[in-house]
């Protein structure tokens, strides 16, 4: 199933599956969404027990991360916090080098500086070198040491309980308030390794589109990249609750009739359904959105720039949150220049993006859309911390 398209336009659910009684609704979880083990961290990570640094890790474990893999693990003392890579929780061919997996953990430490502030820590970060074509895991990639500080408390904390992937259409003629363009413009600061790009002209996102919707199909033509992807899919509550990850019915961005309608829905049918969705659904969902972003680094596949990209990305969204807009990531375009690295194929995705940005000393190396959402997104399960905690 591709995630990025599955159901989208719904036409094909419209046939409701819901023989069989009450007693399968519940079973599957049609009325118990957001509840359960699996999404305690959203409602405890404030009150939970345990102070001092493991607050800071309560608000990490609830930041973005590819198909929600959760790669992340900390090792914390009363000083300090290693943020740690579990290289094994990864995607497999759609992420050959684990590019996206280390954007998620720079989306996990944002959440935790942002933390360390609001708990009255200064928290200063220490990178460890590197490149992505290391093999070890778990391995280190920054060290966040903590001292006495004063209490701040940001717009941006305040939102990391409500920031959810938003997957549902957008308000596509809603402009967003230039306030808010600039400020998400200014979000990089004095980062002299990682831009931002704003998009919000018609022709110009019709190109990004375009790029980005090829690529979709392209990269999830190939059986691989399908099977690696498909492992991350929570179609069954029950998996949801034991795994506490991935990508689950409730987070796909349905209307709530939907959502009853194909979590109840056997796995067949969830495969047939997929396989004949309307055409041209994500481009729909791409374009309902008034304004595209890139993220871009100086190299794609430096360690250091992968979390700086991933902590601007996570501050732009809790940003919007904070809003009241909607952000989702649309990174086909990059994940394909992976691809066609991985496997010596002309850089053509690179190339187009290039000219999208316009400047050869930047990399694309994340692809976003925001504005005003027509649903309300949900939570995403979440691992407890005494399971990312080593």
């Amino acid at each position: 199933m591709d995630r990025r398209t599955f159901l989208k336009g719904g036409g094909v659910i419209t046939v409701a599956v819901l023989g069989g009684g009450v007693w399968r609704a519940y079973d599957h979880g049609v009325f118990s969404t957001g509840h359960g083990p699996a999404y305690e961290p959203w409602k405890d990570w404030r009150t939970a027990s345990g102070n001092g640094p493991l607050a800071l890790v309560r608000a990490a474990i609830l930041a973005a991360s590819p198909h929600n893999t959760q790669p992340w693990l900390f090792k914390v003392s009363n000083s300090a916090i290693e943020l740690y890579i579990d290289t094994t929780r990864n995607v497999g061919p759609l992420d050959p080098y684990l590019r996206e997996e280390h954007i998620g953990m720079g989306c996990a430490l944002e959440n935790l500086m942002q933390a360390a502030a609001a708990n009255g820590y200064q928290a200063a970060i220490t990178f460890l070198p590197g490149n992505l074509l290391s093999t070890q895991s778990p391995k280190l990639l920054a060290r966040v040491d903590l001292a006495a500080g004063i209490q701040e408390r940001s717009e941006l904390y305040d939102a990391i309980p409500n920031r959810h992937t938003n997957r549902g259409l957008y308000i596509p003629h809603e402009a967003l308030p230039s306030e808010f363009i600039s400020t998400l413009n200014g979000l990089v600061g004095q980062e002299p390794n990682v831009k931002i790009y704003l998009f919000q002209d018609q022709v110009e996102r019709e190109k990004i589109v375009n790029i980005s919707s090829a690529a979709n199909s392209e990269i999830y033509s190939d059986p691989s990249v399908v099977r690696a992807s498909d492992r991350w899919i929570r179609v069954d509550w029950r998996q949801v609750q034991k795994f506490r990850d991935g990508l689950t019915i409730d987070a796909f961005g349905l209307p709530p009739f939907k959502t009853a309608i194909v979590k109840i829905m056997p796995l067949w049918m969830l495969i047939w359904a997929a396989s004949h969705g309307p055409k041209n659904a994500y481009s729909n969902l791409m374009l309902s959105a008034p304004l595209i972003g890139i993220i871009a680094v100086r190299d794609r596949y430096d360690q250091e720039q992968c979390l700086h990209a991933g902590r601007i990305w996570q501050r732009a969204h809790l940003l919007a949150t904070a809003r009241d807009l909607a952000g989702r990531p649309c990174n086909e375009a990059v994940e394909m220049i992976d691809y066609e690295k991985a496997h010596e194929r002309p850089a053509l995705r690179a190339a187009l993006l290039g000219e999208i940005i316009g400047d050869a000393a930047w990399q694309p190396t994340f692809l976003f859309y925001m504005g005003y959402p027509t649903l309300a997104a949900h939570a995403s399960p979440r691992r407890p911390v005494e399971n990312v905690v080593v």
